[in-house]
């Protein structure tokens, strides 16, 4: 089995966002990033197959050099591969058609992405290269399991889960559940010095143009003061929910 996980490079929570260019390109100085953490979900489940059938687990994203660190970060945790298609993500569609351009070519049985990144949230890439790749796709997939030739999925739904079967190719957006966040992988130092041997390799991206392009950013408006209300006034509790907080 061939499995291609799709890793987005994204700012650390903890980073402190700022806007360059009258807000319009974000300021990457001083951003720490890290795995996009539905991709990882992704990536540790793709490992577990590979351990489990001896699956060849391929990681690939589309971006410049700097996003070099986290491919050898999934290295690390166990992939057997690592692709860069060099150039600048610039939005859902354009990152689609290049991953799918490298995954046609390489004819891959699973393409697992994550349900979402947590930088812009569009939720579209995993769908539009299912797509592309016309593959079935299934989105907030909790639960993957290979049982002969079938699949056995389970994906979050409003109001419950849905339990499904299908059979490969598939494409699926991972998120947490298909694994919890206690059996991500943390790369040891074996994993860190053999991802130092495994390929990198920089593929050219095709020629394909971004549908939708962005013209400015703005923060969320600051939080409002805080008011205080004394334990035993309840009459200005009451009147401050009512009239200032709209809450009854």
């Amino acid at each position: 089995m061939k499995i291609l996980v799709c890793i987005s490079n994204v700012p650390d929570t903890t980073s402190k966002i700022n806007f360059t260019d009258e807000n319009r390109a974000f300021d990457t100085q001083g951003v720490t990033y890290i795995i996009n953490p539905n991709d990882e979900f992704g990536l540790t489940r793709a490992i577990w197959l590979q351990q489990q059938e001896e699956a060849t687990v391929t990681v690939a994203t589309v971006g410049e050099a700097s996003c070099e660190p986290i491919l050898r970060k999934c290295l690390a945790i166990g992939a057997d591969n690592a692709v860069r298609i060099d150039a600048f993500p610039e939005d859902g569609f354009y990152v689609a058609s290049q991953l799918a351009a490298y995954a046609e070519k390489e004819a891959f049985d699973l393409v697992i992405t994550g349900r979402e990144s947590i930088d812009y949230n569009g939720g579209m890439v995993g769908a539009m290269l299912a797509n592309y790749l016309e593959m079935p796709y299934l989105a907030n997939c909790i639960q993957l399991e290979k049982e002969g030739e079938s699949i056995l999925l389970q994906r979050e739904i409003d109001g419950g889960k849905e339990n499904l079967k299908g059979k490969l190719p598939l494409v699926i957006g991972a998120q947490k559940g298909l694994v919890e966040e206690k059996d991500l992988i943390i790369p040891n130092m074996r994993g860190i010095m053999q991802a130092r041997q495994k390929p990198l390799e920089v593929v050219t991206p095709i020629e394909s143009e971004a549908s939708s392009s962005i013209k400015s950013y703005e923060k969320p408006p600051a939080k409002g003061h805080v008011k205080l209300v004394d334990t035993g006034d309840i009459d200005q509790l009451i009147d401050l929910l009512q009239n200032e907080a709209n809450a009854i």
